[in-house]
């Protein structure tokens, strides 16, 4: 049964499984909190799926509390990491992490991933690529991008060989929003 952590929607609308979302975020409170026998990362928030399910809760505002509670978890093992390792090793892990996107970056536009399956869903390139071109301004001329606006990013629809295979990109975009929320 809901605790009422978040808004619901109406019975003919669809949203978040309620108990699944209560039951994570009463998880992800005791994990934080040191009183779980589980841990969890900013990767597990960010992979965390929930059904949906008609008159659940409103994604908008788990996914927003989602956003928070991986920006959480990522600020306190960049606190642990640097109190045992210090600034610097920190820097350059996250130096490392950013060298892993770089290569793709540079690639031509319209060439940077995979294309998708013929029939299959995939994503307009030149939106992809234009993202890529806000992270190579943001590495290369400390242009403004953060971690939300990556992750908020949407792309249109282009599906078989013209568009680009939607798992390389989603996955690329997660490691560029773990390098900029470790910056962040």
């Amino acid at each position: 049964m809901s605790n009422g952590m978040f808004r619901t929607v109406s019975r003919l609308r669809s949203g978040y499984a309620t108990d699944e979302v209560d039951e994570f975020f009463d998880l992800a409170r005791r994990a934080y909190e040191g009183q779980a026998a589980e841990t969890l990362t900013g990767r597990d928030v960010r992979a965390m799926a929930f059904d949906v399910v008609r008159g659940g809760y409103s994604t908008g505002a788990v996914d927003a509390a989602l956003d928070r509670l991986e920006a959480a978890f990522v600020a306190r093992s960049r606190q642990e990491f640097v109190a045992a390792r210090g600034q610097q090793a920190w820097m350059e892990q996250l130096a490392d992490g950013a060298r892993t996107l770089y290569g793709r970056l540079t690639r031509p536009d319209g060439e940077k991933f995979l294309t998708a399956h013929r029939g299959g869903p995939g994503y307009e390139p030149a939106d992809v690529d234009a993202l890529c071109g806000g992270l190579v301004a943001y590495f290369d001329r400390g242009e403004p991008l953060t971690a939300q606006e990556v992750r908020s990013a949407t792309f249109r629809r282009r599906g078989g060989p013209k568009g680009y295979a939607e798992g390389p990109v989603d996955a690329f975009f997660d490691r560029a929003v773990e390098v900029l929320l470790g910056v962040e």
